[in-house]
């Protein structure tokens, strides 16, 4: 009885040692990037800037709620000012734009948007964000009811997850994605000032100037967890056409108050409207406004 106990011990000892010498290896797992003492002070000061932003109670990953109603009126008044007016002038860096109307502008072929990550981005934190991005796009095309998606070969919109180290990686992207940009708009890609922590930059043809044929957006990878998922919701929704932030939209996150950090229903509305068929590129703001105000009755399943 003992001897056949120790048999079988030793039988199963061996398999044991057959099933771990058989055990595929894991591959290894490569260390963080090093990084240089600028990049570790800007990944510093977004610590500090996220975890002050939520000691106050802004960054909400809430999509809004009760505390933050809104009207067919105000959803019209908001949508007309962040789709029809610009934050910034076009090829002039941060320089603002006048607070004048121009033109509904969106995209007409399916976006394909790619997301590139500079040396210093970690495979950690690669796989983070590709995975943010792959439950967002499908959000965004439902919304909007235009086609999107995410590739990893050819695309319309671009997407540099890059930081202070990967300098060189944004210059050679840049020839290829943008190689008419203005000295400023490379410069505002190669070296943003702190105080800006994302941006996107859209194009357009001659012949067809209000209709996007591709965007490149910057992201900084010094940025902690909440707001480089806040940043890439934001550019990816306002590379679509909503071009300008206002201080009255609420709740959302085209609003430099930085309440809400993601995208929410007020701004699911926006860009449903966004595309809808009604609304054509190059609309005036005085053309679309009867369109808008039935659009935003219609959102809200409200009258005025």
């Amino acid at each position: 009885m003992t001897r056949r106990f120790l048999i079988l011990l030793g039988l199963l000892g061996a398999l044991a040692a057959c099933e771990e010498v058989s055990k595929p290896q894991e591959p290894p797992v490569a260390p963080p990037p090093s990084r240089s003492a600028e990049s570790k002070a800007l990944a510093t000061y977004y610590r500090q800037v996220q975890s002050d932003l939520l000691a106050r109670g802004l960054l909400r990953t809430d999509g809004g709620g009760p505390d933050t109603p809104f009207t067919p009126e105000m959803l019209a008044r908001n949508f007309e000012k962040i789709a029809f007016y610009d934050e910034y002038t076009s090829g002039a860096g941060l320089q603002r734009a006048p607070d004048q109307a121009g033109y509904l502008r969106r995209w007409a072929e399916p976006v394909r948007v790619k997301l590139h990550f500079g040396a210093s981005v970690s495979e950690a934190q690669t796989a983070k964000d590709n995975a943010t991005v792959a439950g967002y796009i499908p959000r965004l095309a439902n919304v909007t009811g235009h086609p999107m998606r995410q590739t990893a070969g050819k695309a319309n919109f671009n997407v540099l997850i890059m930081g202070a180290d990967d300098r060189s990686e944004i210059e050679a992207l840049l020839d290829q994605l943008l190689p008419t940009a203005s000295l400023e708009t490379r410069a505002l890609f190669t070296n943003p000032p702190r105080q800006i922590y994302c941006f996107v930059v859209t194009q357009a043809t001659e012949a067809a100037p209000y209709t996007y044929t591709s965007a490149v957006a910057l992201i900084r990878a010094e940025h902690p967890d909440l707001l480089r998922k806040s940043c890439l919701h934001e550019e990816i929704a306002q590379g679509l056409g909503l071009t300008n932030d206002s201080p009255y939209a609420r709740p959302s996150i085209f609003n430099d108050d930085e309440e809400f950090a993601l995208l929410t229903t007020h701004d699911e509305k926006l860009l449903t409207m966004l595309f809808d068929a009604r609304l054509t590129p190059g609309m005036s703001p005085e053309d679309a406004r009867p369109i808008t105000y039935i659009l935003s009755r219609e959102q809200t399943n409200q009258n005025f």
